[in-house]
């Protein structure tokens, strides 16, 4: 059988587990490739008639291709790669790829809390519906052992709280959700309406343009500065820190960012925007949210 026409008809399939184990386009458009150049050197111009199930085997290959990463990443002690700035090509491929697949940016949040052999046993087998038998092979166990990796992937995505948990005043919430919308939308009369007339924003550095004051003050200055942050705010979930929901800005599933709204008499006073540092993208996703779909 023709090795290459083989793995064309396969390759979005392909692709598209590698980007659900790897979480970036880009590196699982360099897994499927390293994929084809391993089966390509072994099997030459023709896949054998001994592989009866040609699917499953590029599965396979894909998916130890994708398990050297991870497991690469794990030593490096970084399940996933932090987001880079919006705009660049990177963060693009990968919000087009969210969107145009139709993956909940929750879940790829919250792939980041599993282990490389956990997150294979649940995406191969609860999102690519392969047996346990084969995965078993994949991951050089047994088929017991891959449902028990599956089983503690389920319960390790089983998030800590709900939403019904959210402390304080819903009305506040309310009040927040709102705000995010006007800001996401560029709405800056929206955005000054709910705001208070003193109210603050406060931001790091490293993630304003250049010359952006890190502390501003006032409705008008606000609205105006948090239009600058509209395209991120559109890449949000809420996650817990510190007892607070707060909202996770993570382009493409990638955390980049935390926003923290202070609400006080019914009118926002205070807007903190914070990076995630490398080592707070697991906290973040540990204390994930159900608030929106996976």
């Amino acid at each position: 059988m023709p090795a290459f026409p083989l793995f064309e008809q396969e390759r979005p399939r392909l692709l598209s587990l590698a980007y659900r184990l790897l979480g970036s386009v880009h590196d699982a458009e360099d897994a499927v490739q390293t994929a084809w150049v391993r089966i390509a050197t072994t099997s030459g111009p023709h896949i054998g008639t001994e592989i009866s199930n040609v699917p499953a085997y590029l599965t396979r290959v894909v998916t130890n291709v994708c398990l050297d990463q991870m497991r690469e990443r794990q030593r490096r002690g970084r399940l996933t790669e932090r987001a880079e700035p919006a705009g660049t090509e990177t963060w693009a491929a990968d919000e087009e790829f969210l969107r145009r697949e139709e993956v909940g940016r929750a879940l790829m949040v919250l792939l980041t809390r599993l282990t490389p052999a956990q997150r294979a046993a649940y995406v191969l087998h609860d999102l690519f519906a392969v047996p346990f038998e084969d995965i078993a092979g994949i991951l050089d166990g047994t088929p017991a052992g891959a449902k028990k990796h599956a089983s503690r992937a389920r319960a390790r995505l089983r998030p800590d709280v709900t939403a019904a948990d959210v402390p304080g005043d819903a009305a506040d919430r309310e009040v927040v959700e709102a705000f995010l919308r006007a800001a996401a939308g560029g709405d800056m009369l929206r955005m000054i309406s709910l705001m208070a007339p003193e109210c603050v924003r406060v931001a790091d550095p490293e993630l304003l343009p250049a010359g952006t004051p890190a502390t501003v003050s006032g409705s008008t200055a606000v609205a105006r500065e948090t239009r600058l942050f509209a395209e991120r705010i559109r890449c949000r979930v809420p996650i817990w820190r510190n007892g607070e929901l707060v909202d996770l800005i993570a382009p493409g599933g990638h955390p980049l960012a935390a926003i923290e709204i202070r609400v006080r008499g019914g009118l926002v006073e205070c807007v903190s925007i914070s990076a995630v540092r490398d080592g707070d993208v697991l906290a973040a996703a540990n204390q994930l949210s159900t608030k929106w779909d996976l």
